[in-house]
């Protein structure tokens, strides 16, 4: 990809914390991500997601390597890199005792706006994120949902043109979730680049268009998300019979008709079946058994989901859980 192109760039970047164990940090992190796009960035405890938010955003030196954000090097330039992005916390920086407007204004103060400027810029961002109703009360009024839009409107008082967030939604509930996950992607098609960490694949899924996940300090696979998931085997036809002698006979016609790498659940009268022709093979299979008089409780299509090449890709259970600060 040309680097006009690239909003984030980093090569063999290396950061090592002393008296950590090896494989700790980051061992030659290696990114691309394209201006204007979204891309998760997934791992482990200890992957290194928070190091390598902190480096690309200037908190922190590395130890080898090069990295560029919005076409200045987070190392030589980073002054420069700090007036072109925005970073979200995975706790809100508001002021719980100011009022929306206030905390909004209060930010553009900060960052060189005139009085004037700073109250048209909160109006307009207020607007910008559903807040303007609760822009006169008092941030510690708000919702969950509403905090996180609002740290959100507080990182783009300068509209920046890459935003670092880290766990936008950690702890959250569903509703709050879906207020933050659409205020992100409104972001992403008004232009801005997002990189996202996040401990919920569900949401990676929904706003990502590429992850990369991290294992050890490196990259060991990116791409879409439906590229993930076909990447550890694709479609798979899935069955649940009523009985043994049912799950017997079904298995005999998903090797004449499917394949003969089924994955077969006993207990649960369950057969698994990877497929290449969806809808063909959903049909021919269903006519077979219609033929043979044997009605699944439940026949369906799927593919792995991101959970799965997780798993697959990084030996873990699950993303991560209270990362420590040096991850």
């Amino acid at each position: 990809m040309n680097n006009t192109e690239l909003a984030i760039a980093a090569y063999g970047v290396r950061k090592q914390y002393k008296g950590n164990a090896d494989g700790a940090g980051l061992n030659g992190f290696n990114l691309e991500v394209r201006k204007g796009a979204v891309r998760g960035l997934l791992g482990p405890n200890g992957a290194g997601k928070t190091t390598a938010v902190k480096i690309l955003s200037t908190l922190l030196g590395m130890d080898a390597g090069e990295a560029t954000v919005a076409g200045f090097n987070v190392t030589t330039q980073a002054h420069l890199v700090r007036e072109k992005i925005g970073l979200v916390g995975q706790y809100a920086a508001v002021d719980e005792v100011l009022t929306g407007r206030q905390n909004l204004e209060l930010f553009g103060r900060l960052n060189h706006l005139s009085a004037k400027e700073a109250r048209k810029r909160a109006d307009e961002l207020l607007e910008r994120f559903g807040l303007t109703q609760a822009g006169n009360t008092p941030a510690d009024k708000y919702s969950g949902g509403m905090r996180r839009r609002l740290d959100l409107a507080a990182s783009l008082i300068v509209s920046p043109s890459v935003l670092f967030v880290d766990e936008p939604t950690t702890g959250l509930d569903p509703l709050a979730r879906k207020e933050v996950w659409e205020a992100i992607r409104s972001l992403a098609d008004a232009g801005t680049t997002v990189l996202l960490t996040t401990q919920y694949l569900e949401e990676a899924d929904r706003l990502a268009d590429e992850i990369s996940m991290l294992k050890a300090g490196v990259i060991v696979a990116e791409g879409t998300p439906e590229q993930l998931k076909s990447a550890i085997g694709g479609d798979r036809l899935e069955i649940v019979l009523d009985s043994e002698a049912d799950t017997k006979l079904a298995i005999t016609i998903l090797r004449q008709i499917a394949s003969a790498n089924l994955s077969v659940d006993e207990p649960e009268n369950r057969i698994s079946a990877p497929v290449s022709d969806r809808t063909g093979a959903l049909m021919k299979v269903a006519a077979a058994l219609m033929e043979a008089r044997v009605e699944p409780k439940d026949i369906s299509l799927r593919r792995p989901t991101l959970d799965e090449v997780f798993i697959h890709l990084t030996g873990a259970t699950a993303p991560y859980q209270n990362e420590e600060a040096n991850s």
